[in-house]
């Protein structure tokens, strides 16, 4: 205890040195405590193990580490996650266990949303920085994350396949208020997360083994994780290295393709459009690195305090992986939409499936969205790109489904099926993601109307293959129609004719079918901002 206590006054000194030329950036105020964190989470490791010490000493440690982590980062504003964490705690011991997760979701969701609507709206609007809200929204995540889990725990007896995870991070009992307060405000995941499941967690501070949630690792690898403890170092200093690239290049770059020149009149009239979609291109690649930098830290802190690992790989090597938020080369490489989202802010990602996606109804791609973009704020860009979203990832499923057929004949039609489709995928999130940079409804409606309006041949060119498959699909009927009538002389000349096209009336039809498809959300995204600009 004397240690604990020496360790907490010798890194609170250090902070108060500090604070007075760090108080005019929340950015640098930031990083300074999660590289404090960092250094906490070597000692904790080290010197509160849980051989060591038992897990109320860990508890008690981290949470009042993580509090004074948010206070020197955010001021009083930190009192809001004691505030949404206690109201959603009473929720919990006052409801019933069948419709506490509904209410948590809507209590906590509202309070992040009041939060968030305060600071856009009546404090400072566009001020896109390190702002409290940030750790509200990890906290949310955690909230409802163990609502659903103690409901899943209580009303899934038996796994089924479908809900086989579900049932295998459910949770069977109350935390204590302790345990509560310890998973929402630890010092390892108050500022930037990432969020993780409860038993995972629990798991960690008393020193038992996490759900793995891999199943690919062989029986050897198993029996291997109960009975070591593999040194975090390694992975760690590699995690730090891709912090520091990723915040060189994005104080060297950013500002090299400054985002707001996509919708900069001189530029838009003087460049032509292909190079304006390498812009684009450019533009969105600069902006990735920061987040690359803050997750990166996240997880190396999580890891450098024993959390995160996640089994052994087939050639024994460890796993460090569990609550890893996203992996940079399949986000870089991603040949489809979906790929580029299952590869980024992942356990945001799950967290949406297993709240709202595996659960709601109907429409649960356009629920999902929704959903996402009332979490992440009160900007009306957050809420564009999320609608358009919801037509991207239909028009990519039909894509999909449609056209990649025709490209599995041989290793080189993979290839360039490949290509296309990762050059596609790449224009096609810059062109969601821009409204999420731009913040504000004006630049991006305006980013909107130049993308479209350089589109138009795109229009042109779906018309006619439209018509195209309109012609072939006529002459299919002439033919049905000339063999009922007898005429064999014709219908011989119309069955060969029938046979030799019958392959091209299919990609036509299926390539008619995507043109409907992509004018489908074209319509969708003209009547969006019909609607908005009204």
């Amino acid at each position: 205890c004397f240690n604990v206590t020496l360790s907490i006054h010798v890194i609170s000194n250090l902070l108060s040195l500090s604070s007075p030329f760090l108080c005019l950036s929340p950015q640098v105020n930031f990083v300074v405590c999660q590289l404090c964190a960092l250094l906490t989470a070597f000692w904790f490791r080290l010197y509160l193990h849980p051989k060591r010490s038992s897990p109320f000493i860990r508890h008690v440690v981290a949470t009042l580490l993580g509090l004074y982590f948010a206070l020197f980062c955010f001021g009083w504003y930190a009192l809001h996650f004691l505030v949404q964490s206690g109201l959603t705690y009473g929720i919990m011991i006052l409801t019933g266990v069948e419709h506490m997760h509904k209410y948590c979701l809507v209590v906590a969701l509202g309070y992040l949303s009041f939060c968030q609507i305060t600071r856009v709206y009546v404090f400072d609007y566009g001020m896109y920085s390190a702002d409290f809200t940030g750790p509200m929204m990890v906290i949310t995540q955690k909230i409802t994350s163990l609502a659903f889990e103690i409901h899943d725990g209580r009303f899934i007896r038996r796994a089924p396949q479908h809900m086989y995870l579900l049932w295998l991070v459910s949770c069977r009992r109350m935390p204590s208020l302790l345990e509560y307060f310890s998973y929402n405000c630890n010092f390892m995941g108050i500022l930037a997360g990432p969020t993780c499941s409860y038993n995972d967690y629990i798991a960690f501070i008393e020193g038992g083994t996490c759900c793995h949630r891999d199943f690919e690792t062989s029986r050897k690898a198993c029996g291997k994780v109960k009975g070591s403890e593999p040194s975090p170092n390694t992975v760690v200093v590699q995690k730090i290295a891709t912090c520091f690239f990723s915040l060189m290049v994005f104080l060297l770059v950013c500002k090299v393709f400054p985002v707001e020149r996509n919708i900069d009149d001189d530029f838009i009239a003087n460049t032509p459009f292909y190079a304006q979609v390498v812009y684009l291109y450019l533009s969105m690649l600069t902006t990735r690195p920061k987040y690359y930098f803050v997750w990166t830290l996240a997880d190396a802190i999580n890891n450098a305090a024993g959390f995160g690992f996640n089994g052994y790989n087939l050639d024994g090597s460890p796993r460090w992986d569990l609550i890893s938020n996203l992996r940079i080369q399949n986000i870089e490489l991603a040949t489809s939409f979906k790929v580029f989202l299952d590869n980024w802010n992942i356990q945001t990602a799950h967290w949406l499936k297993r709240v709202c996606y595996e659960r709601c109804p109907y429409n649960p791609t356009a629920a999902t969205f929704i959903l996402s973009a009332m979490w992440h704020g009160a900007y009306p860009g957050y809420y564009l790109t999320f609608l358009t979203g919801i037509v991207v990832t239909l028009a990519a499923r039909a894509v999909r489904h449609n056209v990649r057929p025709y490209f599995q004949c041989s290793p080189a039609h993979k290839l360039l099926y490949d290509v296309i489709t990762w050059a596609s995928t790449q224009i096609a999130i810059c062109y969601t993601v821009v409204p999420f940079v731009l913040l504000s409804v004006g630049p991006s409606i305006k980013f909107y109307r130049s993308v479209i309006g350089s589109a138009c041949p795109l229009d042109v060119l779906s018309r006619k293959f439209r018509s195209s498959v309109f012609k072939i699909t006529q002459a299919k009927r002439n033919l049905i129609s000339c063999r009922r009538k007898g005429n064999r002389g014709l219908c011989a000349v119309g069955v060969k004719t029938q046979l030799l096209s019958q392959p091209l009336m299919k990609a036509q039809s299926t390539r008619g079918d995507l043109c409907a498809t992509h004018l489908s959300g074209y319509s969708i995204l003209l009547w969006l901002i019909q609607t908005i600009q009204i």
